[in-house]
């Protein structure tokens, strides 16, 4: 009968002694000091790091004035051609460099000529042909105004200015310039429409509706090959009964 291999007897682990397990413990408190900081930073990084662009449409609040403009939708089907929606800006941009100087109204209606300083919220957009050439453009303008004696006063400086001008050059930033014929109609209270036609451009004008309602001003622009005051007078009624203050 042959005997089993003896099997080696298992040796007892030894207990780590006191100072052993301080040392740990020091150990896992230096190691938790150093990390959990780099933990809290990475949360607050997190939190606070800018939110990238979506590709979704841009949530537009309830009861500001970007609410209130006209839809691509909406303009397309008074236009009769199908526009895009294109640059905003929410402050009139400075007076344009005209010839005469009287002129810097008609040749800039939108701009601070016009709507000053004072006003409390605006809003400019500009829709194009879908097919991006250029050959139809359409731009609505909201400014809400303090009182209603400040919105009267811009429209007032407005229909005063197109009174005082029929024809300018233009000069844009890099230097080029373009002569431009102005012809206004009769003006209301509340109401005026004008024409920009553009020398040597046959049959290319910009047609001006602008309103006052309340403390708001707000005005839109049709340029096209043709008459564009019809479309330019709807988009212009339909614009100032969504502006409510």
């Amino acid at each position: 009968m042959v005997a089993s291999p003896r099997q080696p007897a298992l040796q007892p682990v030894p207990s780590p002694s006191g100072r052993g397990v301080a040392r740990l413990l020091r150990h896992w408190q230096l190691l938790a000091a150093a990390v959990v900081p780099c933990l809290i930073l990475a949360g607050i990084g997190w939190w606070f790091w800018p939110q990238q662009p979506t590709s979704g449409p841009p949530h537009i609040a309830a009861g500001t004035v970007q609410a209130d403009l006209l839809g691509p939708d909406s303009v397309s089907r008074v236009a009769g051609t199908t526009v895009v929606a294109g640059a905003q800006s929410n402050r009139p941009h400075d007076p344009l460099t005209v010839s005469p100087s009287a002129c810097a109204v008609a040749a800039g209606p939108t701009t601070q000529s016009v709507y000053g300083q004072v006003w409390t919220a605006f809003v400019s957009a500009t829709y194009k042909d879908a097919g991006a050439t250029g050959a139809y453009t359409v731009n609505q303008v909201i400014g809400v105004f303090p009182d209603n004696a400040k919105a009267d006063a811009a429209f007032a400086t407005l229909t005063k200015g197109l009174n005082a001008c029929s024809s300018s050059t233009r000069t844009d930033q890099d230097g080029r310039t373009s002569k431009w014929m102005y012809k206004a109609q009769p003006s209301t209270q509340v109401a005026v429409a004008w024409t920009a036609a553009q020398d040597g451009n046959a049959n290319w004008a910009c047609s001006h509706q602008a309103r006052v309602n309340g403390t708001s001003l707000v005005q839109v622009t049709v340029c096209q090959a043709g008459d564009g005051q019809p479309a330019a007078a709807k988009l212009a009624d339909k614009l100032t009964r969504k502006v409510s203050r």
